[in-house]
């Protein structure tokens, strides 16, 4: 520990990066000889071979593997504590990074970011929408301080803490000219037939997806697009004879103003609440915490309940089939 610098784990990042000592040099503002010098001393003071040197390329080995996720989030940490000290230090309210899942929880996360910039309107908010698969990674490796979405791994449940926030209902729409709309009665059967748009492969609503199809026994669609823009899928919803299934909350206005169709099919599964993800045992600053709060609020208010009070009746039953 007393031999190890900050500059080893540096080259190590770099090197985890890009997989080729040239590059990393050029980056570090180095000659390649001092970089293969730097290394050979990281492995010496390791004890340990953490680079295979392939002819195209550097490829590390399980050691490697495990030096460069520690290296990746130490030189970000320190990045992070210095664009906060100066931020501060020049009168600055310092930065939060979020990182949101797409369509239904950017409206609460929109929503909670106007209302903490109300309050700290210094505050620099970086804000990142991608799937949650890809939301941990970045969160794991510190480029998040925190992140809205679901875990999607079960070694994560060690490295993160999470509060559910919201459930997610989805519907299936369509383009406002769609044959299906002059249907009076549509079943999961009649979709077949239709090329869809979905998610991507990692996402929940893509798992929802497959199983709503498994379970009416029927194939997955052989046309498809696959894409998690939601703004890609409405102008393909709204030019095509396409069907999404979709984050009620990212196209009930859509609806409503006549731009698509819903069609009333029974989704009878559901996906996993989203909430607010953190990584364990770390003290968030104080406008994270006032960020959390925020979104819990939020969400509280526009958000279908994380845990809905049971219903009765024939409302209840009907209510449920879209759950």
């Amino acid at each position: 520990m007393t031999r190890l610098r900050f500059r080893h784990l540096q080259l190590l990042d770099i090197l985890g990066r890009t997989r080729n000592l040239r590059i990393a040099a050029e980056q570090m503002h180095m000659t390649q000889p001092a970089a293969t010098k730097i290394l050979s001393d990281i492995e010496t003071m390791f004890g340990a071979q953490l680079f295979e040197r392939l002819p195209r390329e550097m490829r590390p080995t399980d050691l490697g593997v495990l030096s460069l996720r520690y290296a990746s989030t130490t030189v970000a940490d320190l990045g992070k504590f210095v664009g906060e000290f100066s931020t501060l230090k020049n009168g600055g309210y310092g930065h939060l990074a979020v990182g949101a899942i797409l369509a239904s929880a950017a409206q609460v996360v929109a929503a909670s970011i106007n209302e903490i910039q109300r309050r700290r309107p210094r505050l620099i908010i970086k804000l990142v929408e991608q799937s949650s698969d890809q939301l941990a990674i970045w969160l794991e490796e510190k480029k998040l301080d925190v992140m809205v979405g679901r875990l999607t791994e079960a070694r994560q449940q060690a490295l993160f803490d999470v509060e559910d926030l919201s459930a997610e209902p989805v519907w299936i729409v369509v383009g406002r000219h769609h044959p299906l709309l002059t249907r009076r009665c549509v079943e999961m059967a009649d979709l077949g037939g239709w090329p869809w748009i979905v998610y991507p492969e990692a996402t929940a609503i893509r798992q929802l997806f497959e199983d709503t199809f498994a379970a009416a026994g029927m194939l997955a669609p052989v046309g498809m697009v696959e894409t998690p823009s939601i703004f890609s899928t409405l102008e393909l919803l709204q030019t095509s004879d396409m069907i999404s299934l979709q984050p009620r909350a990212a196209v009930e206005k859509y609806v409503k103003n006549g731009l698509l169709g819903h069609l009333p099919v029974p989704i009878r599964r559901t996906m996993s609440n989203y909430g607010v993800i953190t990584r364990k045992h770390e003290i968030p600053s104080q406008s994270m915490q006032e960020f959390i709060t925020i979104l819990r609020a939020t969400a509280g208010q526009l958000g279908d309940p994380a845990h809905p009070e049971p219903e009765r009746g024939a409302a209840a039953a009907t209510h449920s089939e879209f759950r």
